[in-house]
């Protein structure tokens, strides 16, 4: 069970990494107008956010869950903890995203700008220049899709928004969702959302991990 969960956890990296939507996933247009103004809104409450926890539920496409807590500090700063009993750390020091596995004693690095979480972190420019606005089912929810088409190696993220009136901007972000060039879709969803404590920049800082012992 352990080794599943740590191999679940590892999806999130390979999901916030190396994402490539298919073409189901393609929605008909939002009318320009609508999209230009639902666009600068989900931009504005993203530039609203100087720090933000909250919990986060990572679901696979079988159905498989696990928990941990996020928090986020602009610009460029995140923290993704998983429960005690997977050793996956997920950090971004500003610059550089680092996804360290304990159990294997692994480290990968990737340049904040070739991740979609790139548009969460530093939304200034990635969400205008590379966002396409998605048709939803309620009046209430925006659904942005982050893609370079550049680069479709850097990856697709569709960030999911809900109207909310106590959220910094007046929207709070849900969620997102990844699938990967292998189709493997994997579903973030965020809960108990907090805003505007103080947060060290020493929670981005990490234990590396050890090399492993020659045989």
């Amino acid at each position: 069970m352990k080794l599943f969960k740590t191999r679940t956890a590892r999806a999130l990296g390979a999901g916030l990494l190396a994402l490539a939507a298919p073409a189901a996933l393609v929605a008909p247009a939002v009318p320009a107008a609508a999209a230009e103004n639902q666009m600068d809104k989900a931009v504005k409450a993203l530039r609203a956010i100087s720090t933000m926890k909250a919990n986060f539920t990572q679901i696979d496409r079988g159905g498989g869950q696990l928990t941990g807590k996020m928090t986020l500090k602009r610009p460029g700063k995140v923290r993704f903890e998983y429960q005690k009993d997977v050793p996956v750390l997920i950090v971004s020091d500003g610059s550089r995203l680092t996804m360290l596995d304990y159990e294997v004693s692994q480290k990968q690095v990737w340049p904040i700008k070739n991740s979609p979480l790139g548009a969460l972190l530093q939304p200034d420019g990635d969400i205008a220049k590379y966002g396409t606005l998605m048709p939803t089912n309620h009046p209430d929810v925006t659904s942005i899709r982050i893609k370079d088409p550049e680069h479709p190696e850097y990856g697709t993220m569709t960030m999911i928004f809900e109207r909310k009136a106590s959220a910094p901007g007046g929207m709070q972000l849900a969620g997102w969702v990844a699938v990967d060039a292998q189709n493997k879709m994997t579903r973030i969803q965020l809960s108990g959302h907090r805003y505007g404590m103080d947060v060290s920049n020493g929670t981005f800082m990490f234990k590396d991990v050890s090399p492993r012992k020659k045989r």
